[in-house]
């Protein structure tokens, strides 16, 4: 093999292709490293990443509660009146930014963020371009 004209015949990447065994093993090799890099987490470990996003304490009005999980969009400037809700409970931004007005005090809220709902006089606006989403797990008590 000539280092100023490499011949292409002695090339690694020639012989890899030239032998369709050691093209599949090649893939599969490199699809077996991304599957285990993936598969890694922030912290070094293989397996479930958990993150926990909220903890607060409830008394329940009663031993029998309703617990629901509500999807809500707001299109893009949409605002709600304000309004209760039957229950407490945490709140989920999926996508977009809200501004949420609760018992006076106003906050914003963007993707990945998790706030606490009171079931106190409130107000939610979409304050971003594009249309919103929001999940509700409320905690009802089964009348």
């Amino acid at each position: 093999m000539n280092p100023q004209n490499p011949d292409l015949k002695d090339s690694l990447m020639h012989k890899i292709v030239t032998s369709r065994y050691r093209f599949f093993l090649a893939v599969v090799l490199l699809l077996l490293l991304f599957v285990i890099a993936e598969a890694v987490s922030a912290d070094g470990k293989p397996g479930l990443i958990r993150t926990q996003l909220m903890e607060n304490t409830v008394e329940l009005p009663s031993k029998s509660v309703n617990a629901k999980v509500i999807r809500v969009t707001f299109p893009p400037a949409f605002k709600t009146p304000q309004h209760t809700h039957e229950g407490p409970g945490p709140r989920y931004v999926v996508k977009g930014k809200l501004k949420v007005t609760e018992d006076g005090k106003v906050n914003t809220y963007s993707v990945g963020e998790v706030f606490w709902e009171s079931g106190k006089l409130m107000a939610v606006e979409n304050v971003g371009s594009e249309t919103a989403e929001l999940i509700i797990f409320e905690l009802v008590s089964n009348h």
